[in-house]
């Protein structure tokens, strides 16, 4: 008799959720510009480095402005984590590969890093979806047509603002950002 999913490693689990959201996207017409970039397959990120836990007084500094702590690595996987806590890690995940993509040379590359940022973070119920108005979006899926570094530049400020206004304060009171002040 079978037990149904709850039996299934979890490994198998994951794999058949992909399988199921590459279908589906496979199966709709394609509406948009984005659909027409050729999928890639993903990579594993490689383990960051250990981190330096900065002094008292470099934290203290992150006080200051987003930027601070965003361009410190410790101070944003600590901001990460913050956001992870609060269910609303989807706005750093997007910045991130908003930054990882202004780096990209090569147009191949360009097209499909664009494409797994709208697919994740733009598109209406991707799996990170942020949270944009309708006039961003249509101006970022615009964007896609002519690929630039700044194709996103527009949804990832919508999301700097809305992390520097909603976030960035009650970070800077949290128990992990206070604690590096004191050691």
């Amino acid at each position: 008799m079978c037990k149904g999913l709850a039996a299934l490693p979890q490994t198998c689990l994951e794999r058949a959720k992909e399988i199921k959201t590459k279908l589906g996207t496979l199966l709709q017409k394609p509406e948009n510009a984005i659909d027409l970039i050729i999928p890639y397959p993903e990579k594993t990120e490689k383990k960051p480095d250990k981190l330096q836990k900065p002094a008292a007084e470099d934290a203290a500094q992150w006080r200051e402005s987003l930027d601070r702590v965003l361009a410190n690595s410790y101070g944003l996987a600590t901001f990460r984590s913050f956001l992870r806590s609060e269910f609303s890690e989807e706005n750093i995940e997007f910045w991130v590969a908003c930054e990882d993509f202004k780096k990209i040379k090569s147009p191949m590359k360009m097209a499909m890093k664009a494409k797994k940022i709208y697919e994740d973070f733009i598109q209406t119920d991707g799996p990170q979806e942020v949270n944009i108005d309708h006039f961003t979006k249509d101006v970022t899926l615009r964007n896609l047509v002519d690929l630039s570094p700044a194709t996103f530049d527009l949804a990832q400020k919508r999301i700097y603002a809305l992390m520097e206004k909603d976030s960035f304060g009650r970070f800077l009171r949290s128990e992990p950002y206070q604690e590096l002040l004191v050691n």
